[in-house]
């Protein structure tokens, strides 16, 4: 005897749920296809991507107010002077010595030798990107920018290094371009373990997601004797 639609199944028993299936849109030859909303940025897979810039607070910081406090004493003078009363005295003395000293003085040449390499600092603090301790990674989205650390990367590629037969300890070092591996092997032919490593750390290294990996360099020896 069938219950009227609608009413409620004992309790203690149970109930098959309908299930709605999701469909696929489908390509004109009848495959499925199914899109990942990650979707690739402009480089793609592989694609280069650069470095990540540093703000450089602490020397954009200090040159500030060295310039503040500068252009404060020069303004004060000025001041000073335009209100009748005499000038700093020590402003009064560098423009003395300004005016009397030869440019072949030796400190001239010391005080311009200071400052130019003061503004040739502050140009390469300008063009150069800094922070060289993060490794870009691929960008799979246009918005979204990551980056690697070079220590987890090492770590990383450590613990790989780790897991292959044979290796007894393993240090890592990952530079921009390349990440040099010490391993020491305690057993097996040290043919064998670096064949394995190179192997086991290409695919690492892939699977790190790095904008531009790093090439490897291998070395594997047999521990030091004892004493």
């Amino acid at each position: 005897m069938s219950e009227p639609e609608g009413t409620p199944p004992p309790e203690g028993t149970t109930q098959r749920l309908p299930v709605v299936d999701r469909q696929e849109p489908e390509n004109g030859d009848g495959t499925d296809r199914s899109e990942s909303s990650a979707t690739p940025g402009p480089e793609g897979e592989g694609g280069r991507v650069g470095r990540f810039w540093s703000a450089r607070r602490v020397p954009a910081g200090i040159v500030a107010l060295l310039l503040l406090g500068l252009a404060g004493l020069f303004l004060y003078d000025i001041v000073s002077v335009r209100a009748g009363r005499p000038g700093m005295g020590w402003r009064r003395e560098l423009a003395r010595q300004l005016a009397e000293r030869p440019l072949d003085d030796t400190w001239v040449l010391v005080g311009a030798g200071v400052a130019a390499l003061l503004g040739l600092w502050l140009l390469i603090l300008a063009l150069t990107p800094g922070l060289r301790d993060v490794l870009p990674m691929r960008r799979t989205h246009t918005d979204v920018r990551a980056g690697l650390h070079r220590d987890a990367a090492a770590t990383a590629l450590r613990d790989r290094a780790m897991e292959v037969a044979g290796v007894q300890s393993a240090r890592v070092r990952v530079r921009r371009r390349r990440a040099d591996v010490r391993a020491v092997a305690h057993f097996r032919e040290l043919d064998d373990v670096r064949n394995d490593l190179d192997a086991v750390l290409a695919d690492a290294v892939r699977g790190l997601g790095l904008s531009r990996p790093p090439s490897l360099s291998v070395r594997v020896r047999r521990p030091g004797r004892k004493g």
